[in-house]
C-alpha cells in the first residue's frame, strides 16, 4: 500500500477540507439507524457458526466466553467512541474513520500498521461474506433438489457458480458512491439478519422438542470424536470464530460520523447504539448457539441452517438462506465502503489532475436523480470484489475463514488500538491503576488471538489436504 502514514494523512487532509465547508455539517443519522449499521455490521453469518464453536468449548466455557467477547467488545467501543473528537469531546476536531484517529492522536509507524491490518481485514471480511453467501444459495438449490426428487438425488453442487452471481451483485451495488446513502440498504440488512436468526432458533427449539432431551456435555466435543490435538486445535478455531462473530470496531468511527451533531455528543450517542446493539446480537448469539447446540451435541454444523436438513420444511429453510443472502449483500457494502472511499480519496490526493480519477458523468436515470459515474470508481471496485470472489473461489472454508479474520482482527483493531488511543487521549498516567487494568486487558486479548489463530491455521491446512480448487461438490 506504500507509505500508508503518509498518503493517509494527504487524503485526510481532502476530506477535512469537505467537512469544513460547514462548521457543523449536518448529520443523517440518529442512535436507531446507527444501531442498524452497527446491527448489520455485527449480527453476520458470524452467527451461524457459534453452535459449533459452543459444541467445542461446552455448555460451560461456550456461553462464557460468548459474553466475555461482548463485554470486551462494547467496552473497547466505548472507548474508541472517546476518540471520535481529539480533545474535548463536543468542541474537539473530528477524526472521520478509523486511521485518521490513529493518525491524530497515535501518529508515527503506527498509522502504517493500522492502515494494513485495518484493510487486510476488511478485504478478508469481503471474502469470508463471499463464501458463507453462496453456502446459503448453495442450500437453498439443495433443499428444492431434495424436494423435487424425493430425497433419491445426492444433489451435488459447486459453490464457484454461487460465487459468480455474488459477485456480480456486488460490483453493483458497490458502484453506490458513499458510505452515507447506504442507510436503506443497512435497515434491510438489520431485518433480515433477525429473520435468519430467528428462524434459526425456531428450527433449533422444534428440534430440542423432537429429541426430547438437550444435547451436549459441560465440556464440548467428546474425546474419540476427534483426537486430543484436534479437540485442542478445534477450541482455539471456536474462538476466532465467536471473536469474529464481534469484529466491528474497525468501522465503528466511519459509522460515528454519520451521527447528527451534538447537543448531545457523538460519543454519548454512540455509546447508547453499541449498547443497544451489542445487548441484542448477543442475546441472538446466545439463543442460537446455545439452542444450536443442544440440538446436535457434538454433530452441531458448521452452518447451523444446514443441520435441519435440506428439505423439511424445506421452505422455511429456503427463506431463511435467502434472508442471510440479502444480508450479507448489505453487510459486504457497510465493511467495504471504507476501504473503497480511502483509496479514492488518496488517488485524488495523488493524481489530482487526472480526468479518469477525478471526473464524473452524468448518467440521466428515469425517475431518480442522475447518476454520477466516476471511471476510476467503476474500475477500481470492480477490481476489489473480483479478485475478492476468485479467492473465496480457491478458498472455500468459511470456519477457518472466520477464525483466522476473528484472531488476526480482533486484538489488534478492536482492542489493542482502542486502548492506546484512549489511555493517549484521555492523558492516563503509566503505571496508574486504570493503565494496568487497560494493558493487561490488551495483554490478554493478545494472547486468545494468537492462539485462536493457530487453531485457524490448522484448520486450513487440514481442509486444503483433500479439497482441490473449482472442482468439488457439495
Amino acid at each position: 500500500m506504500g507509505d500508508i502514514s503518509m498518503t493517509y494523512n494527504a487524503a485526510a487532509a481532502t476530506q477535512n477540507q469537505d467537512h469544513t465547508l460547514d462548521i457543523e455539517p449536518d448529520q443523517q443519522w440518529t442512535v436507531w439507524t446507527t444501531s442498524a449499521h452497527i446491527i448489520t455490521a455485527v449480527v453476520g453469518s458470524g452467527v451461524l457458526s457459534l453452535a459449533w464453536a459452543i459444541a467445542q468449548l461446552g455448555w460451560v466455557a461456550g456461553p462464557a466466553v460468548i459474553f466475555l467477547f461482548a463485554f470486551v467488545t462494547h467496552y473497547t467501543s466505548c472507548l474508541l467512541a472517546d476518540c471520535y473528537r481529539t480533545g474535548d469531546e463536543v468542541t474537539g476536531k473530528r477524526n472521520y474513520t478509523f486511521m485518521h484517529a490513529v493518525s491524530t492522536i497515535l501518529g508515527g509507524s503506527k498509522v502504517k500498521l493500522c492502515g494494513i491490518l485495518q484493510y487486510t481485514n476488511l478485504y478478508g471480511t469481503a471474502v469470508g461474506y463471499t463464501i458463507a453467501a453462496s453456502i446459503s444459495m448453495m442450500a437453498v438449490q439443495k433443499s428444492n433438489c431434495f424436494h423435487a426428487s424425493h430425497d433419491h438425488n445426492p444433489c451435488l453442487t459447486s459453490s464457484t457458480p454461487y460465487m459468480i452471481i455474488f459477485g456480480v451483485s456486488e460490483i453493483i451495488f458497490s458502484q453506490i458512491p458513499d458510505f452515507d446513502q447506504i442507510s436503506w440498504l443497512s435497515v434491510v440488512s438489520a431485518v433480515m439478519s433477525f429473520t435468519y436468526s430467528g428462524i434459526g432458533l425456531g428450527l433449533g427449539i422444534a428440534k430440542v422438542a423432537e429429541n426430547w432431551k438437550f444435547k451436549g456435555s459441560l465440556t464440548g466435543i467428546s474425546i474419540g470424536i476427534v483426537t486430543p490435538t484436534e479437540k485442542i486445535w478445534r477450541i482455539l478455531q471456536a474462538l476466532g470464530n465467536i471473536a469474529f462473530a464481534y469484529s466491528y470496531s474497525m468501522i465503528l468511527i466511519e459509522i460515528q460520523d454519520t451521527l447528527k451533531a451534538p447537543p448531545p455528543s457523538e460519543a454519548k450517542t454512540m455509546k447508547k447504539a453499541g449498547l443497544f446493539s451489542v445487548s441484542t446480537t448477543t442475546i441472538f448469539y446466545m439463543l442460537c448457539g446455545c439452542v444450536g447446540y443442544a440440538a446436535f451435541g457434538d454433530t452441531a454444523p458448521g452452518n447451523l441452517l444446514t443441520g435441519f436438513g435440506f428439505y423439511n420444511p424445506y421452505w422455511l429453510l429456503d427463506i431463511a438462506n435467502v434472508a442471510i443472502v440479502i444480508h450479507l449483500v448489505g453487510a459486504y457494502q457497510v465493511y467495504c465502503q471504507p476501504l473503497f472511499s480511502f483509496i479514492e480519496k488518496w488517488a485524488a490526493t495523488k493524481w489530482p489532475k487526472s480526468e479518469f480519477i477525478n471526473k464524473n458523468f452524468q448518467v440521466p436515470i428515469l425517475g431518480c436523480r442522475p447518476y454520477k459515474l466516476n471511471l476510476f470508481r467503476l474500475v477500481w471496485r470492480t477490481i476489489f470484489v473480483v479478485s475478492a470472489t476468485i479467492l473465496s473461489m480457491l478458498l472455500p472454508f468459511f470456519n477457518d475463514i472466520a477464525g483466522i479474520l476473528g484472531a488476526f482482527g480482533f486484538w489488534p483493531l478492536s482492542v489493542y488500538f482502542p486502548v492506546e488511543m484512549y489511555i493517549s487521549q484521555k492523558k492516563i498516567p503509566k503505571w496508574s491503576t486504570k493503565w494496568v487494568c487497560l494493558q493487561i486487558l490488551s495483554a490478554s486479548c493478545f494472547v486468545v488471538s494468537i492462539a485462536s489463530a493457530a487453531g485457524s491455521v490448522a484448520g486450513v491446512v487440514s481442509d486444503l489436504k483433500v479439497y482441490h480448487p473449482f472442482q468439488s461438490n457439495y
